[in-house]
């Protein structure tokens, strides 16, 4: 089994490049303060790997469905970096608020350890400022699919990485008095660690970490000449509960 074969010194080895190579993915372009959290929750992750790795598998005889459904509640931190207004003056200026979303993930087992998973939400609501100031709002729908590695498919602990790709759908800008417009589409990757923690049969819990490029230029109706560029390029964090058929 997986689990045996990762057991003592190189589980141990393995769960040390995943939480080396967790931390470098998911912390480029990270202020300080954002990667002192990731770090924490990789090193967390990478505990309770070794954890895993050590203890017996679970039966190989338990068979589970390969569809998984997860509900999650999860906070959506924007990095809100943006090019200067008009080409001059300072960058940054524009920002588009943090918020808790719904969360609905639907996961199919390829093989044991492989899965791909679509991240599902309803539409959001986002305002829009301008140094600090409401200038606007708009709507968005930001689908993502993952692709998963699952490095203990039949642990207690199950810790994964994935890899995908975000479709973000952009909708009613309402910006400036409505002088202002957006894209109608994003289209970026997304990166992916988390963990399954298995309560029953088929009941677990999950936490889980998502970074997720979004970008939109700011252009003026009517003439459509570019004011600016904006990546929201958003961190999610998530918590839930997950159910295996």
């Amino acid at each position: 089994m997986l689990c045996q074969g990762l057991q003592g010194n190189q589980g141990t080895h393995w769960a040390h490049i995943f939480n080396v190579q967790c931390f470098q993915t998911m912390t480029t372009t990270l202020s300080p303060r954002r990667k002192t959290l990731v770090s924490s929750i990789c090193m967390a992750l990478t505990a309770a790997t070794i954890g895993a790795l050590s203890a017996p598998a679970v039966a190989a005889d338990e068979q589970q469905s390969n569809w998984m459904i997860r509900l999650r509640g999860t906070f959506l931190n924007m990095d809100n970096k943006s090019d200067p207004v008009g080409g001059v003056g300072a960058s940054d200026r524009i920002s588009v608020n943090n918020k808790w979303i719904p969360e609905l993930d639907v996961t199919y087992f390829i093989v044991p350890n492989i899965a791909a998973e679509l991240v599902l939400t309803i539409p959001q609501k986002q305002d829009v400022r301008l140094d600090g100031a409401k200038i606007g709002t708009f709507s968005h729908l930001p689908p993502s699919l993952l692709l998963q590695y699952h490095f203990i498919p039949n642990g207690t602990f199950r810790p994964y990485v994935g890899a995908g790709v975000n479709v973000t759908r952009i909708w009613g800008a309402d910006i400036a008095g409505n002088t202002l417009g957006l894209d109608r589409w994003s289209v970026g990757p997304a990166l992916q660690v988390g963990m399954d923690y298995k309560v029953t049969k088929n009941w677990f819990l999950n936490v889980d970490v998502k970074k997720i490029w979004i970008s939109s230029n700011v252009y003026a109706n009517g003439t459509g000449q570019k004011v600016s560029n904006v990546q929201l390029n958003p961190w999610l964090f998530s918590a839930g509960v997950g159910y295996r058929f």
